[in-house]
């Protein structure tokens, strides 16, 4: 089954309500773009979504490793640079390792995080459909 979020928006300006029908999350605009910031920014998400991805999949590798991992520090950024011909976003992910690791399992850590699911994702080839229902 595929991954499924609802995202509702009303007259409230950019408020905007997230559900995963687990979860409710609430997204809006920084004061400054005209929203309340009542919540993350629909980037900060994405890096949220990209940063906990790799932090769970390096962890999920160093527990199967029986790795000393004690923690995992992410600090993600975007930056959309636009030039004539194209707009390139580039996405930075500094990452923090505290444990008992050797540079050979640091190394093996940073490439695993480079493969998790999101990170394929966004690497990868994608197509986004929208279309509006009746």
């Amino acid at each position: 089954m595929a991954t499924q979020v609802e995202v509702r928006i009303g007259a409230d300006h950019y408020r905007t309500t997230v559900t995963n029908y687990r979860h409710n999350y609430l997204a809006d605009k920084s004061a400054e773009q005209g929203g309340t910031d009542a919540g993350p920014e629909p980037t900060e998400f994405l890096l949220t979504a990209l940063g906990t991805c790799k932090a769970m999949t390096m962890r999920m590798y160093a527990d199967r490793k029986e790795w000393n991992l004690m923690a995992a520090t992410l600090k993600l950024s975007a930056e959309v640079v636009k030039s004539e011909q194209q707009q390139t976003t580039y996405i930075r992910c500094h990452i923090e390792l505290a444990g008992n690791l050797d540079d050979r399992q640091r190394a093996r850590l940073l490439s695993v995080a480079n493969k998790c699911p999101l990170h394929k994702i966004l690497t990868g080839h994608i197509e986004v459909e929208s279309n509006l229902l009746p």
